[in-house]
């Protein structure tokens, strides 16, 4: 007999549902979504906790062996992200102690706005896709930005120059 399949279900595997990772060892919460590459994933999750200072500067991150047993996800694609992220400024390692948050460097605003190009392109297009207007875009990002932390003036709170709360 032919199983036939659940609506919002790919062969026994409920797609309306993400599973979220989140230990005592990983310090930061990854929701795993369908479709969505999990190197992806983490590395936003990661991001998304040292930006909104859930992780600081010289707080441990943990090991690629680490992320890859909690996170249960493969070791290669760990190490990728861990790689990533040391590229990115974001963490560096330390000989003998491991790795580590590292300070973000004063950035000249039109420097920092000129990294999230791609990704406001990309926001903007989805927005008018939705229909969605300027002044409800404004607002949205308003509302996560100061669910993250962060005040009406990103430069006045960072006392870093637009890096937000610490």
């Amino acid at each position: 007999m032919k199983r036939i399949p659940a609506a919002g279900t790919h062969g026994g595997l409920d797609l309306r549902r993400s599973i979220c990772h989140s230990t005592d060892v990983i310090p930061f919460r990854v929701r795993f979504r369908p479709w969505v590459s999990l190197y992806e994933q983490v590395v936003y999750a990661a991001k998304k906790a040292i930006i909104s200072g859930q992780l600081r500067p010289g707080d441990a991150f943990p090991s690629v062996r680490t992320l890859s047993k909690e996170l249960k996800i493969n070791p290669n694609t760990a190490h990728k992200v861990v790689v990533h992220l040391v590229s990115a400024g974001l963490l560096e390692t330390r000989p003998g102690v491991g790795t580590l948050v590292a300070a973000l460097p004063a950035s000249s605003a039109a420097e920092r706005t000129q990294l999230l190009g791609i990704e406001i392109e990309q926001l903007v297009v989805e927005a008018k896709k939705l229909g969605i207007g300027l002044e409800d875009m404004v607002a949205s990002i308003s509302a996560h930005w100061k669910r993250l932390g962060g005040g009406d003036d990103p430069v006045a709170d960072s006392g870093r120059g637009g890096k937000g709360k610490r």
